[in-house]
């Protein structure tokens, strides 16, 4: 695949990577961060995210047994926490807007895990990487490009 073009603005890129790290600090876990920008770019068909971040997971020590069992995490058993699958659960809701809204119990779900400022910061990472996501498949970014 060739890329339909490189270009980005270094003030929007700039933009999306405080974004992205601000949600991920506020967030506090690393891991989970990974885990939704995973399976947001799952969702999303983003090779080029799914590259970056199953790195980055790897690199951290994310368990393989997660990474591998993410697309099937309902299915999963106790391989993810309540926390994590509220996480995940609300990623996949913002994500694909099936419903044309995020349903209240998804929600309520994960507003009792994360308390008001770790939600905000989640509801951050998951805007942010379907950005990224939509920046790069738009563009057609390969995995492992070094320009975008």
């Amino acid at each position: 695949m060739t890329a339909r073009t490189t270009f980005l603005d270094d003030r929007v890129r700039a933009s999306l990577q405080a974004v992205g790290a601000a949600a991920k600090r506020g967030l506090g876990d690393a891991d989970l961060a990974e885990l939704v920008q995973v399976r947001a770019s799952q969702l999303n068909h983003c090779a080029f995210c799914l590259d970056l971040h199953l790195g980055i997971a790897r690199k951290q020590g994310v368990s393989e047994r997660q990474l591998d069992l993410l697309t099937a995490w309902e299915e999963a058993g106790d391989v993810f926490d309540a926390r994590e699958r509220a996480a995940l659960a609300l990623t996949e809701a913002v994500t694909v807007l099936t419903e044309g809204f995020v349903p209240d119990a998804v929600y309520e779900e994960a507003a009792r895990h994360f308390g008001a400022d770790g939600l905000a910061h989640l509801l951050a990472l998951i805007a942010t990487i379907n950005a990224w996501n939509r920046l790069m498949v738009t563009r057609r970014i390969p995995a492992g490009s070094t320009e975008w």
